[in-house]
């Protein structure tokens, strides 16, 4: 018996990287898998073949069943396609993985609107689509369960990425309101931060021998590392998991703090921006959060 027997599971961008690995893990673990993939480049700029179907021949190679799913989550009609055509072959949808995306990396005063836009449109907008296509199917059966792939480079901050950050750290709060709104219908909603060497990695510049060092570090880290945890979040032993951010890191595993109050500092008779110069921000100071990316948290080699 597999921990995802009975269920069925579509993956966004199911056809490469740690999307191919949810795909195959999935039905690994007895799922029924729509796999979905454009197809497209890691910018989103050009369709490079059909590795949907190449994934299902992989699924059905093994035994297992798979339908595959060529639609943009950048398309409302293409998300609710996409729930529909799950409903069509198996009769039911019981989990989303929101992993579909791409980069247009760019340093903030050179960023255009397409490439703002761009990257906006499938991550967020895309999360948005596709979870809410679901989420009807999900409140009728008062049963079901999504994973939003988040990223350090929104929960914690990196170079050139600004769409792609925004974009990020607002999947962590849509799957947190997720979670809220529809905990009562017996709906799950969970983030994964995945540290993986994939093609879309890949596509990060390398300006000196540290950031070098670095995409050396995530080449030994593969996306079937990630999977593992993914399978656990959409089965039945999570059931009491939900509104949760998890970092996975090779064969580590971080649960990611949340915004919470840090530290306060009170005057009887109210502020003025004078006493906030002088006695507040003084204060404050020796809390406030540096300019960190995620090779300032983590700089100690996966593990």
């Amino acid at each position: 018996m597999g921990m995802l027997d009975g269920k069925v599971v579509l993956v966004t961008g199911g056809g490469r990287g740690i999307g191919r690995d949810f795909s195959l893990a999935l039905a690994a673990a007895g799922a029924k898998v729509v796999v979905n993939d454009l197809g497209a480049s890691t910018d989103g700029t050009d369709i490079e073949g059909t590795p949907a179907k190449e994934v299902v021949r992989e699924i059905e190679a093994m035994g297992g069943q798979a339908i595959a799913n060529f639609g943009s989550v950048a398309r409302w009609e293409d998300a609710q396609a996409m729930i529909a055509d799950a409903i069509k072959a198996f009769g039911q949808l019981d989990g989303v993985i929101n992993n579909a995306g791409i980069l247009r990396d760019r340093m903030f005063h050179k960023m255009s609107l397409e490439e703002w836009h761009a990257v906006i449109d499938v991550h967020l907008h895309g999360t948005f689509y596709v979870s809410r296509a679901a989420a009807e199917h999900f409140r009728e059966r008062n049963t079901g369960a999504f994973v939003h792939m988040t990223s350090t480079s929104g929960l914690i901050g990196n170079f050139g990425q600004a769409n792609y950050a925004a974009a990020k750290l607002g999947i962590a709060a849509l799957s947190k309101s997720i979670a809220l709104d529809l905990g009562r219908n017996g709906v799950r909603s969970n983030c994964i931060a995945p540290f993986a060497w994939t093609r879309m990695i890949g596509t990060i510049p390398i300006t000196d021998e540290a950031q070098r060092q670095r995409v050396e570090r995530l080449k030994e880290m593969t996306p079937a590392k990630i999977a593992p945890m993914a399978v656990y979040l959409l089965s039945d032993a999570a059931k009491d998991v939900t509104g949760q951010i998890f970092a996975v890191r090779n064969n580590e595993i971080f649960l990611m703090s949340q915004h919470r109050p840090k530290r306060s500092m009170h005057r009887g008779d109210g502020w003025t921006a004078e006493t906030i110069a002088e006695h507040c921000m003084p204060a404050l100071k020796a809390d406030f959060y540096p300019l960190d990316r995620s090779q300032d948290v983590w700089p100690w080699d996966p593990v």
